[in-house]
């Protein structure tokens, strides 16, 4: 079953320009949405007025050797590696649905667009990579639904509340599991319920790309840009309009600052981890 193009019985169905032709447009749906989630929030312009105005404040010129060093270690750490996340079961959990989902996606157009599959051609990786893509999201995303999500508990609600801010994972999470659904009850000969199946999954996914405005989809092409951002401040001294933070002990300091034995003693105290003392288990 793993090793065979769920899509190839359908094609008998449904023509493979049709299948493709719906790729294209949930292709045309993501750029569309994202362009109108990026217009509507004004992040580009954002981005640029607070890049225009960091300029005025930095301290010197980072070379680009060092600006491309920044770029680097930004798809590296935040992109590759979702490095942002604190929390290492979140970061496992993202990390799972975000391959699993290039996979899964890849993999589907893959097979799409290499219909019609004469019998005995092709080759069993794809179909594989499909099967394991919708895998690794449905443990990522159950993972992060069932254990890590936001403590919609301590707010008064429960673990099976959804509203419009749980649009990206459900629609994802349906249409990796559909999809398995429907490759298993295609392959047993399930009839009506592999029929059924084939309809949420194709209704989950719909969801899922026709409604970037609405879901957190957009957001990860403009995250990486944003942590470029703010570590080109560090670089330029600008330091993202936040202060310096000077060393308390230091006589300088002392002398701008003459408060500071008033409230701190001579030999201000280490302060501790703050934020940091205790382990992040939440979103």
């Amino acid at each position: 079953m793993i090793f065979s193009n769920p899509f190839s019985e359908l094609s008998a169905l449904i023509p493979p320009a049709v299948m493709q032709a719906y790729i294209v447009l949930m292709v045309l749906m993501v750029i569309g949405g994202t362009l109108l989630d990026v217009m509507h929030k004004k992040s580009a312009k954002y981005f640029f007025e607070k890049g225009q105005a960091l300029k005025k404040l930095a301290k010197r010129e980072p070379s680009s050797a060092e600006r491309m060093r920044i770029a680097v270690s930004t798809i590296t750490h935040e992109v590759l590696a979702s490095g942002e996340f604190d929390n290492p079961d979140r970061r496992k959990s993202h990390l799972l649905m975000m391959y699993g989902f290039i996979l899964f996606v890849l993999s589907t157009a893959l097979l799409i667009f290499g219909l019609p599959v004469a019998e005995g051609e092709g080759s069993g990786l794809l179909p594989l990579l499909w099967h394991l893509g919708a895998v690794m999201i449905c443990v990522g995303g159950y993972w992060f639904w069932l254990k890590i999500r936001v403590d919609v508990r301590a707010e008064g609600h429960q673990w099976y509340e959804v509203d419009r801010r749980d649009l990206f994972i459900v629609s994802l999470l349906l249409t990796a599991t559909f999809a398995l659904a429907w490759s298993v009850l295609e392959a047993i000969g399930g009839g009506v319920l592999a029929g059924i199946a084939l309809f949420v999954f194709i209704a989950a996914a719909t969801t899922l790309f026709s409604t970037v405005f609405w879901s957190k989809f957009a957001h990860m092409f403009y995250k990486p840009a944003a942590a470029f951002q703010k570590k080109m401040a560090v670089a330029d001294g600008s330091r993202d309009k936040l202060p310096d933070l000077p060393e308390l002990t230091d006589p300088a300091v002392k002398e701008r600052y003459p408060d500071i034995p008033e409230y701190m003693g001579d030999n201000p105290p280490y302060m501790g981890l703050g934020i940091k003392s205790e382990p992040p288990t939440h979103y």
